[in-house]
């Protein structure tokens, strides 16, 4: 994956040392791709939230999850449906670029999922950040990929 790195070294954590924007998403990245929910949902903050504002009502996929406990349970429901999906990612050909913005605490990426044996996948995902955890992950992408 091609990433613009921009020098930016994050917020403190609540363990006690600077995390980039960088490696944050890539933690998130890592926690979905190999289904782990709750170490995804660790990522975020107690009362962290999760809003996918492009997802019809009554899909059966979320459009809001907040707190740890409603955010493992959502990612575990999204990677049991994930497992399903025929769909095989290409990692070699998926790109994103991370950008930061004037607020330290908050960061975008563009991500250009490629897949084996289907159409791609373009999306965009802002993530606001407190003491270096998720507060808020709004994740924009076509819901017509996931239905």
């Amino acid at each position: 994956m091609a990433v613009r790195k921009t020098g930016f070294e994050g917020s403190t954590p609540r363990w006690g040392f600077a995390v980039t924007p960088q490696e944050i998403f890539e933690r998130h990245v890592r926690a979905g791709m190999t289904r782990d929910a709750e170490a995804q949902a660790g990522l975020y903050t107690p009362d962290g939230v999760f809003e996918a504002p492009l997802m019809p009502e009554g899909t059966g996929y979320p459009r809001r999850l907040e707190g740890r406990a409603a955010l493992r349970d959502g990612f575990a429901e999204m990677h049991r449906r994930a497992a399903a999906d025929q769909r095989v990612v290409d990692f070699a050909r998926s790109r994103y670029v991370l950008h930061t913005t004037a607020d330290p605490d908050v960061f975008i990426v563009e991500l250009d999922t490629a897949f084996v044996d289907a159409e791609p996948m373009a999306l965009v995902q802002i993530f606001r950040l407190r003491d270096g955890e998720i507060a808020l992950m709004r994740d924009y992408f076509s819901p017509e990929i996931v239905l």
